[in-house]
């Protein structure tokens, strides 16, 4: 775990947070660090990488901040719409989905936009990248779950689930997937891509975060936070983490604990201490910083634990099952083939403008 990490937020105010903090063993204080103002509209994604934050706006682009040299790098202007969900994978290449349905894969050498996939015939609501960083799920508002090979960038497989799913996660080992849709958490298996098993929470959820393999932590239109065992179907911890509705969460581990990040529009981010045990206890507050901001989205830099992927060249896939095979060889997972649809590529749009330094 890096000495130092860095807290980042987005708001309705447009302007993006960086907060510094060194964790302690008693009382974690977050320092202001910077602040980043280069959009005209509300932020409504963010993501961080090793090198670089990227957040995306309703103005339609993605800034980009080098946390290195703490400076802006630019824009990325491909999409027209909403963007609404960003995903760094390793620290090459960087997902992003918006209210045009398309999809693009970004080089983070270049920041050339290598793939714009016409995903979802309406908004692009959520992605994840698998582990493996070889295939994507993404959601959308035509009602359907879609996974993308991204060696050849194509549709893999598509399944409809009759509802407009707003989250779409990946667990940390890769074998299952949530998709949320309003306020119901549905539990995939990966080897049968059916539902294994459905939450319900109180509220709308507006965000999730797998703390481990099992635990699911979830946020909703109200002050509470709970963790719900994806195993046992149920939820074993709730606590009040704010005095208005939690927008984001997020996690990271540090030697023999879990620290979850949480960003409400009160304007706090808070940290909290969980022990991630049989018996789940209540977490406990290590640190908190008011923005006096009303926050959107949440992210935490930790630039020396960044998952590195394996970037081997692998054969192209032309269908669910051998894309099934190709990913089983490197992640002793499987991918199910059944209840599928095959659908051909979408052709990409043409590009508009790509940016950055």
């Amino acid at each position: 775990m890096a000495a130092v990490l860095e807290l980042i937020a987005g708001s309705y105010e447009q302007v993006t947070f960086g907060y510094r903090v060194k964790p302690d063993e008693k009382e974690w204080n977050a320092k202001a660090d910077f602040t980043h103002h280069a959009h005209t509209a509300s932020i409504s994604a963010v993501a961080a990488s090793q090198r670089f934050v990227v957040t995306g706006s309703k103005d339609e682009t993605i800034q980009m901040y080098d946390m290195k040299k703490k400076v802006e790098h630019g824009a990325l202007l491909h999409h027209d719409g909403t963007i609404t969900c960003l995903e760094f994978y390793g620290t090459s290449h960087l997902l992003s989905g918006a209210e045009d349905g398309l999809i693009c894969v970004w080089s983070t050498k270049k920041w050339e936009c290598l793939k714009s996939i016409k995903a979802h015939k309406g908004h692009v609501t959520s992605l994840s990248v698998h582990p493996s960083g070889k295939l994507a799920l993404s959601v959308g508002t035509d009602k359907t779950l879609r996974t993308w090979n991204l060696i050849n960038g194509r549709s893999a497989f598509i399944k409809n689930i009759k509802q407009n799913a707003h989250i779409v996660r990946w667990s940390p080992d890769g074998d299952k997937y949530v998709v949320v849709l309003n306020d119901k958490v549905n539990i995939y298996d990966l080897e049968t891509a059916s539902v294994t098993g459905t939450v319900i929470n109180p509220k709308r959820i507006s965000s999730v975060r797998f703390l481990n393999n099992s635990i699911l932590a979830v946020a909703g239109d109200d002050e509470t936070v709970r963790l719900c065992d994806i195993g046992k179907e149920k939820w074993v911890c709730e606590f009040k983490a704010h005095e208005t509705r939690v927008k984001a969460v997020d996690s990271f581990d540090m030697e023999d604990y879990c620290v979850m990040v949480t960003a409400s529009n009160d304007g706090f981010i808070k940290m909290w201490k969980l022990q991630l045990k049989e018996e789940l206890a209540s977490p406990t507050l290590l640190g908190e910083v008011n923005t006096a901001a009303r926050l959107t989205c949440l992210a935490v830099w930790k630039p020396s634990s960044v998952q590195q992927i394996n970037e081997e060249p692998a054969a192209e896939a032309t269908t669910a099952k051998e894309l099934a095979q190709e990913l089983s060889k490197r992640k002793r997972v499987r991918i199910a083939t059944e209840e599928v649809v095959l659908e051909d590529e979408s052709k990409p749009q043409k590009k508009k403008k790509g940016g950055g330094k």
